[in-house]
């Protein structure tokens, strides 16, 4: 591993948790040369998940361009990393355990509105603007109207 501060490839494991569903390893290191802290996460590799683009187009799944997307959408909400990775890893979970290997961003989309929407109701919101494409302020009414039913 090498050391994001100083590019040593000399480092050592001060910590090792193991995260809540055991799938995933969390190392804390240690840098030997500058001494600095960083955490890694050590997983499974993937098995070739694929994704159907709404044009149609398919390409491999990307935890990196699920969490952009995420983080993005509710950069300025009181969304944790630790949050976003908890839903990232649940859904490829849930994922990986379909029967197929291949998967439609619109049911990616809504596996992520109904983790969110758990969390964060503004949260939601934003990735649902984005998401759902609101065409009119119309339409971002009666998304915000449905969300207050629910709450109620």
């Amino acid at each position: 591993m090498v050391c994001p501060y100083c590019r040593s490839p000399k480092t050592q494991v001060v910590d090792k948790r193991d995260t809540s569903d055991s799938t995933i390893i969390r190392r804390r290191r240690e840098c030997l040369n500058c001494h600095k802290r960083f955490t890694t996460y050590e997983r499974l590799e993937s098995i070739g998940l694929k994704v159907i683009k709404r044009s149609g187009r398919t390409e491999d799944f990307d935890r990196t361009k699920l969490r952009e997307g995420i983080i993005k959408a509710v950069k300025k909400r009181p969304i944790t990393q630790a949050q976003i990775d908890e839903v990232i890893d649940d859904i490829e979970l849930k994922l990986l355990n379909r029967k197929t290997t291949e998967v439609k961003t619109v049911d990616i989309g809504k596996m992520v509105l109904t983790r969110l929407k758990k969390i964060d109701p503004l949260g939601y919101l934003l990735f649902s603007a984005v998401y759902n494409e609101f065409a009119s302020i119309d339409e971002l009414a009666d998304e915000i109207a449905r969300i207050r039913a629910e709450q109620k």
